[in-house]
């Protein structure tokens, strides 16, 4: 089941997403060295619960629980450029510890629909190309986002 966000669900997607990104700050790590990631996530930890703090305090309307058996299992945050008319899937995230079931998919098809009542005309999500992110990856282009434009950065040590 898709629901609206509500306050109380707060310290457990916090709590979901800094599980969830783990992986993700590892491979970051190990691509980076430790003394330019700390630099750009210092608390690793807990760094990705904060900016879903952020999301929520900011646009608590804009986020989305999925709940199994009374228990939230997912949640996706989004953001709206009405100038535009591009909906953007934000931080999103599936509890590490539950089994897929096609919980993504439930998340991105009610924010899309949700998009589309809401006069977007495009959706984009942002994800990396790196082994971290292919699930996400096929998750999207399951979702069936399609047109795809790829970027990178580069660091130096100075």
């Amino acid at each position: 089941m898709i629901r609206a966000y509500k306050p109380e669900d707060l310290p457990m997607i916090m709590d979901m997403a800094n599980r969830a990104w783990q992986p993700i700050y590892t491979m970051f790590r190990n691509v980076y060295g430790e003394d330019l990631f700390n630099l750009i996530t210092p608390d690793a930890a807990v760094a990705k619960g904060r900016q879903i703090e952020s999301d929520c305090q900011n646009h608590p309307e804009w986020v989305y629980i999925c709940e199994e058996d009374g228990k939230i299992v997912g949640f996706v945050t989004f953001l709206l450029d009405t100038d535009k008319g591009i909906g953007q899937i934000g931080n999103n995230a599936v509890d590490p510890d539950c089994p897929l079931k096609g919980i993504g998919q439930q998340m991105y098809k009610t924010t899309l629909d949700y998009f589309r009542r809401n006069k977007m005309r495009y959706a984009s999500v942002f994800t990396g190309l790196d082994e971290a992110h292919a699930r996400a990856r096929r998750a999207y282009e399951r979702a069936g986002f399609s047109i795809r434009h790829d970027d990178t950065v580069y660091f130096m040590k100075l």
